[in-house]
């Protein structure tokens, strides 16, 4: 099969796992930055070219779409889905995702678990917004953040308005939710392939970080989901549409709530932890789902 990889970066441990993966299996396969291609727009013969070249005979892609790059990186994924090629996470679902105010809007229709957020335009209901949450300490969240940026735990009322303020005087959207005490700054990632958790890890904080990002110095370890657990990432991947989600909750004493859906969730932090082949199990989904037009743009929520 051929398989192509959007990524901007072939050095990239997710990027490299997938690629080797892909190798091992058989596959015909290639790294493409998506940034670099552009777009033939017809009615009978759609098209993706990528530095100079046609890639008609691409049969699958694995979409791999930076935060900060989505809306261009959808749009091609998007185009190979015109052209009838299978994309591993469709553009509607990867845009679904990107948006943290959609997204939990989606998981509540589904009656999934989530903590108390609070949504508004105006810094005149700083006020009423605080107290639907429970009051301090919250978490003020960017809505167009990644990676752990721009969430600031606020231990007091007086603190969270001055954040609030402070970032809708930029203009910036901001979710505020529940500080989910019991979590200690642990959280937990499922990785949900095909309707399936495939690897579960534990992230815990470094010290005096409330956020468990690796990055940011946390450390992870494998865990053991509860069937609840595993039901409500399953359920949280589906209400989004994602075939492959990195679901990320925290362990609440009323039950596991969800705190975010990832559309292109790195598999070093999970791999590591768990000692699974993730990447290899993607490549298997592939393999039994890929099929010429079974995956295109759809109007949906």
């Amino acid at each position: 099969m051929n398989i192509g990889i959007l990524s901007r970066k072939a050095s990239l441990y997710s990027t490299n796992r997938l690629y080797q993966a892909a190798v091992d299996r058989g596959h015909d396969v290639r790294i493409i930055d998506y940034l670099r291609c552009y777009m033939n727009i017809t009615s009978h013969c759609p098209d993706v070219i990528y530095q100079g070249e046609s890639l008609r005979r691409i049969e699958a892609v694995v979409p791999r779409i930076g935060a900060s790059k989505t809306f261009y990186g959808t749009a091609v994924v998007r185009q190979f889905e015109m052209a009838g090629v299978y994309a591993l996470n469709e553009s509607q679902a990867i845009t679904r995702s990107r948006d943290k105010l959609r997204c939990l809007q989606l998981l509540s229709r589904q009656g999934i678990g989530l903590p108390v957020t609070g949504f508004a335009h105006s810094t005149k209901d700083t006020a009423g917004l605080i107290e639907l949450v429970g009051g301090a300490p919250t978490v003020v969240k960017l809505l167009e953040g990644t990676q752990g940026i721009g969430v600031v735990l606020c231990e007091t009322n007086k603190a969270a308005e001055s954040v609030i303020e402070a970032f809708r005087g930029l203009d910036a959207n901001i979710l505020i939710q529940e500080f989910i005490q019991e979590s200690k700054g642990s959280d937990i990632r499922a990785f949900v392939v095909g309707g399936k958790v495939i690897a579960a890890m534990q992230r815990t904080g470094a010290p005096g970080e409330f956020r468990s990002n690796l990055h940011r110095g946390g450390t992870a370890a494998k865990v053991k989901l509860t069937p609840q657990e595993r039901t409500t990432a399953i359920a949280a991947a589906r209400a989004v549409g994602l075939n492959v989600a990195g679901v990320d909750m925290l362990r609440a004493t009323r039950g596991p709530v969800v705190m975010e859906v990832n559309s292109s969730p790195g598999l070093e932090g999970i791999e590591r932890a768990t000692g699974l082949d993730v990447a290899g199990a993607i490549i298997e989904f592939i393999e039994n789902n890929a099929k010429p037009g079974k995956t295109k743009d759809r109007v949906g929520a």
